[in-house]
């Protein structure tokens, strides 16, 4: 954990987490006083991003509100180290929820925190749910595009779904016997494919459009845009990807909730059939005039989940 003068914008942060130091920026709102109190947000990204990504849109704009909040990047991605003997592009869910936690912890030592809440987009949504059911700290939990529920999602083709599972499996033996990291592409999305190439091959060319004008070599937030990001990762991410705590313990999160999705995404089941289960003090808001990726940075799906997560948090 770093001790440092912080001010008004971005600062550079690190906190503590299984023994080393992760990489974190910690966004301040303007005319930022250490004497006073303020509500924090702790921000978890999409599959596979880094915190010049989403937590680089939605710091500023939380900041803009009055909040702060802090976007890290996760054990084994970015500017965050593996753990020793361990390879680089990796996000294994349980460590991404005791990642959030560790990161609660450094908002707690900050003086000027008065509460914490959590903001989740895409996995980060499952993430940020996950870690709420344990984790009290954390007041109210928002959730944007969440692929909280893979029921009816990613399994609902088994076979496809143990398919991946099989490759995970041979990649993880495959690992473990030679030392020596395995990684692949995102559906065939991977650092060097051109858009025209990525479309032509993809079943359904409207979703890769969108895929790939985030995610692609010449993306908004692809490899060029942030030099750090590879869409490239441990070829085991099925084992961890595949089963969702946040569907399953649903019924167990206390703190008030706000779901926000789009109807018309084919991901929006993740949102709803989660939302089906709660049991606690909740809130749904659906847009049919975006789509999953447009939350990621089109300014006018970011300005309507902001607006809606700084109410929701300010209530």
């Amino acid at each position: 954990m770093t001790t440092q003068t912080l001010s008004a914008g971005k600062n550079q942060v690190t906190f503590k987490s299984f023994g080393v130091d992760l990489a974190g920026d910690l966004y301040l709102p303007e005319g930022f006083d250490a004497s006073k109190k303020y509500k924090a947000i702790v921000g978890a990204s999409p599959f596979p991003q880094v915190k010049d990504q989403i937590p680089a849109t939605y710091g500023p704009e939380m900041a803009a509100r009055g909040f702060i909040y802090l976007g890290f990047d996760y054990l084994g991605m970015g500017d965050s180290p593996a753990l020793p003997g361990e390879h680089m592009k990796s996000r294994y869910m349980f460590r991404l929820i005791e990642n959030t936690w560790d990161a609660v912890s450094y908002l707690g030592t900050l003086p000027f925190v008065e509460e914490i809440h959590g903001l989740g987009v895409c996995q980060g949504g499952s993430i940020i749910a996950s870690a709420a059911v344990t984790d009290h700290r954390i007041k109210k939990i928002a959730l944007v595009s969440g692929m909280m529920a893979a029921d009816g999602f990613q399994w609902a083709d088994p076979n496809m779904a143990h398919q991946m599972i099989a490759a995970s499996n041979a990649a993880m033996q495959k690992m473990y016997e030679t030392g020596e990291p395995v990684y692949v592409d995102t559906f065939g999305l991977d650092d060097e494919i051109s858009r025209e190439d990525f479309v032509a091959a993809a079943p359904f060319p409207s979703m890769a459009e969108a895929s790939y004008d985030y995610y692609g070599r010449t993306g908004a937030k692809g490899p060029e845009a942030v030099p750090n990001f590879s869409n490239m990762h441990i070829a085991d991410q099925s084992m961890q990807s595949l089963f969702s705590l946040g569907e399953a313990y649903a019924d167990k999160i206390t703190q008030p909730t706000l779901t926000i999705y789009s109807s018309t995404a084919f991901t929006a089941p993740c949102s709803t059939q989660f939302i089906e289960k709660l049991t606690n003090e909740h809130e749904e808001l659906a847009f049919d005039e975006f789509g999953h990726v447009d939350f990621y940075y089109k300014p006018d799906a970011v300005k309507a989940s902001t607006d809606a997560a700084a109410e929701f948090f300010n209530k």
